[in-house]
C-alpha cells in the first residue's frame, strides 16, 4: 500500500506544545491520583505531586488553577472508572435486574477486597472536606446520588413494593461495605453484600 505522502495526501502539522502540555498535565493527574488515594488528600501537598511528577510549579498551575482544581480532576477520574465498570456489566445484563444486580456486587466485592484497597475515593475526599460547596465535595455527592439513581433502576425490575426504599438500602449497603474493609476477612465482601442483597430484596417482595 503507497504511503500517505506518496498519494499527495497533507497531514496537518504537529504542534509538540500541545503535545507536551497534554503529556504533562496527564503526568501530574496521574501521580496526584496515586498520592491522593495513598495517603489522602490533605496529607499530599503541590510540592510532594510535582517531585514525583518530575515537573515545574508552574506547570500545575497552567493545567490545574488550584489544588481544590486537581482534587476535583481526582474524584472526576474516579467517577468515570467506576462508572465504567458499572455500565460493563448493566450492558451484560439487558432486561435481567436480579442478574445485574448480582454482577454488580460481585465486582464491588472484588474491589473491596484488593489489597490496596484504601476505601472509596468519594467517601474519603467527603470526610476530609466538611464544606460542601468545595468542588471536591460536590463531585463526590453527585456520585453518591448517581449510585443511588442506578440502583432505583435496577430496583425497579426486581418486583418490590416500593423500590426507591430498596434502592436506598442497597446504596447503604454498598457505602458500608466501602468503608468496611478492614473489618472483613479475606474473601468475605462479596458473599456478604450478595446475602444482604438477598434478605432486602426477599422482604421487599412480602
Amino acid at each position: 500500500m503507497p504511503s500517505r505522502a506518496k498519494v499527495g495526501v497533507r497531514l496537518p502539522p504537529v504542534n509538540p506544545d500541545d503535545a507536551g502540555h497534554a503529556e504533562v498535565r496527564a503526568r501530574i493527574l496521574d501521580t496526584a491520583c496515586r498520592l491522593f488515594y495513598a495517603r489522602g488528600v490533605r496529607a499530599v501537598g503541590v510540592d510532594l505531586i510535582v517531585a514525583e511528577a518530575g515537573v515545574a510549579k508552574t506547570s500545575l498551575y497552567r493545567h490545574f488553577g488550584t489544588k481544590d482544581d486537581l482534587v476535583a480532576a481526582f474524584l472526576k477520574r474516579e467517577d468515570e472508572d467506576f462508572w465504567s465498570h458499572w455500565d460493563g456489566v448493566r450492558d451484560a445484563h439487558p432486561g435481567d435486574a436480579l442478574g445485574e444486580l448480582k454482577a454488580q456486587l460481585d465486582w464491588i466485592g472484588e474491589r473491596v477486597a484488593r489489597a490496596d484497597y484504601r476505601g472509596c475515593p468519594q467517601i474519603n475526599v467527603a470526610a476530609e472536606f466538611p464544606e460542601r460547596e468545595h468542588p471536591a465535595r460536590k463531585v463526590a455527592a453527585a456520585h453518591k446520588r448517581a449510585l443511588r439513581d442506578r440502583l432505583a433502576e435496577i430496583a425497579q425490575g426486581l418486583g418490590v413494593a416500593r423500590p426507591d426504599e430498596l434502592a436506598g438500602q442497597l446504596s447503604l449497603l454498598i457505602n458500608g461495605g466501602f468503608v468496611s474493609a478492614d473489618a472483613l476477612k479475606p474473601g468475605e465482601a462479596t458473599a456478604m453484600l450478595q446475602a444482604a442483597a438477598r434478605s432486602l430484596i426477599e422482604a421487599g417482595r412480602r
